[in-house]
């Protein structure tokens, strides 16, 4: 979520021009972390793209979950549902894929879209060495990383069957939301240990659970980062962000999903900055 600027736009290492097509609008899409924020906003573009894509949206309390509940109560009967997923109990993973099982039996697009970086009295991002905590560390890799591969694990075999043509693209897809401030070429300003290592952790993760996919399935997974957006996560942090480079959560999925709907099976193991261009590991 931090940084930018010149020495960041030196090190990306290449760039694609992506640009919006209907390859999202049908199938069965799913998007974890979905009650707030990015995952909220997902889920709103993906419902408003056709009157056919169905949508399940995951959070920890769907109960509590007004603005989902609202989406679901807009569109018609089957378009939404809105089912329980803690990225740290696994047995709600599995509830959950149980339960698209059933419901549609495939899914083509997984969006994980969880993310930590500071809780009050919990965790802050570290400004120094002599700040780090094991127990914000510990927590930082069982959100960001452990978390979303697990739910990848457990959507494996719905994934498998996906990927229909009525999605546009032919293979399933898992896009995890990962940051720029991950990349450890990239890393000049130091700090958020706890936060950089965590996504760190899920970019290498990906890429494994890509390569595996690649010998033997019809899946692909890339990772995004959305580039910093008004949300409550970077919330207390905007201050030193340029205005033309805080994004609102409108913009920054619209772009993110110009790349999901343009994809190449090629692309498989990628990291892409929400302007298209390839981020260095």
């Amino acid at each position: 979520m931090r940084g930018g600027g010149a020495a960041m736009a030196r090190l990306a290492v290449t760039a694609r021009a992506f640009s919006a097509s209907a390859s999202a609008a049908g199938g069965v899409a799913m998007v974890q972390g979905a009650s707030r924020g990015i995952g909220l906003e997902f889920v709103r573009q993906l419902l408003r793209r056709s009157d056919e894509g169905r949508v399940v949206a995951t959070c920890r309390e769907p109960g509590n979950a007004a603005e989902l509940q609202k989406l679901k109560e807009e569109h018609a009967p089957g378009r939404l549902a809105v089912l329980p997923l803690d990225v740290t109990d696994e047995s709600t993973i599995e509830a959950a894929a149980a339960s698209i099982q059933e419901t549609h039996g495939s899914l083509d697009l997984l969006i994980n879209s969880t993310g930590i970086l500071s809780i009050p009295n919990v965790i802050q991002p570290e400004t120094t060495l002599s700040k780090v905590q094991k127990s914000s560390l510990l927590l930082a890799y069982e959100v960001n990383a452990v978390g979303p591969i697990l739910v990848i694990k457990h959507m494996w075999p719905l994934l498998k069957v996906g990927g229909r043509s009525e999605t546009g693209r032919g293979f399933s897809l898992v896009a995890n939301m990962s940051a720029r401030v991950s990349s450890i070429g990239d890393n000049g300003l130091g700090g958020w240990h706890s936060y950089r290592a965590s996504k760190t952790a899920l970019n290498q993760l990906t890429k494994t659970v890509s390569v595996e996919f690649g010998r033997k399935d019809n899946i692909a997974c890339i990772l995004l980062h959305p580039g910093t957006v008004d949300t409550d996560l970077s919330r207390p942090f905007q201050r030193n962000v340029p205005k033309d480079k805080l994004f609102t959560r409108e913009f920054s999925v619209q772009k993110l999903l110009s790349i999901i709907d343009s994809v190449k099976k090629s692309d498989n193991g990628k990291f892409f900055a929400w302007d298209g261009q390839e981020i260095p590991w």
